[in-house]
């Protein structure tokens, strides 16, 4: 199936990307100095403590951390999703140190990835990363069902008014059924679904994120703000956290 480029939550755009982020960027030169680690407070981990942020994301960590890394993905980009795979333990790991905090912020590329992104921001702050590790890792079979259900049933959900698009869709493709074995319950899901201002607000921070870091792909990575230099996957940014000393 063959996703439009010109279709939105409502009347926007989405500004689409390609999955595979661009090798290049600004992020400063790392010092080599280690970072002092920082215990969370008592009772918590900080893998555990995440928060909404005012860019849009979500951050897991130490708010205060030295090294801060941003991801933009896209749940239908299979790069983001390898990248999950190989960093989700890792990076668990080195947040519970206090070093490094790590936020996601959706890049949305597709009507299929809004569906996603509005269902994995449903709960808030508590289920995001858990959704999220959960539907990247289910995206193959979400592609082979999604292009076994044919163009019909997707062209109809586009045509559909805004309100009742990506329920339709993700009813369709089985997705909100899979949310809710994850804790998302029917009619949460639904409002989500159907809630068009959050959708424009997506929508809005993708075209604010292409503008302000030049994003042409995803991932798309940031250290302490800027733009990481040839680091798509997690074993290339792995070693720039080594040179940043987490």
């Amino acid at each position: 199936m063959k996703f439009p480029t010109g279709l939105a939550s409502i009347a926007i755009a989405f500004t689409l990307a390609a999955c595979g982020g661009k090798e290049g960027g600004n992020a400063s030169a790392p010092t080599g100095a280690p970072v002092a680690a920082v215990a969370a407070p008592a009772g918590t981990t900080w893998a555990d403590t995440v928060a909404a942020t005012p860019e849009g994301g979500f951050r897991m960590g130490n708010p205060d951390a030295a090294v801060k890394v941003t991801e933009f993905a896209s749940y239908t980009c299979s790069h983001c999703a390898e990248f999950t795979a190989k960093s989700g333990e890792e990076i668990r790991s080195l947040v519970n140190t206090g070093k490094m905090s790590f936020e996601l912020r959706n890049y949305v590329r597709d009507p299929l990835d809004m569906t996603l992104a509005l269902l994995a921001r449903c709960g808030g702050a508590g289920p995001f990363f858990p959704l999220s590790d959960q539907f990247f890792a289910n995206q193959a079979a979400m592609f082979q069902k999604v292009q076994g259900m044919g163009d019909a049933p997707y062209q109809a959900a586009m045509t559909a008014p805004p309100e009742q698009r990506f329920n339709m869709l993700a009813k369709d493709a089985g997705l909100l059924e899979f949310a809710m074995q994850l804790g998302i319950s029917e009619d949460q899901g639904k409002q989500c679904l159907a809630n068009t201002a959050e959708a424009e607000k997506l929508a809005k921070a993708v075209q604010d994120a292409t503008t302000k870091y030049q994003i042409s792909g995803t991932p798309t990575l940031l250290l302490n703000g800027s733009v990481v230099e040839n680091a798509t996957t997690w074993e290339a940014l792995r070693e720039k956290l080594k040179e940043a000393g987490v």
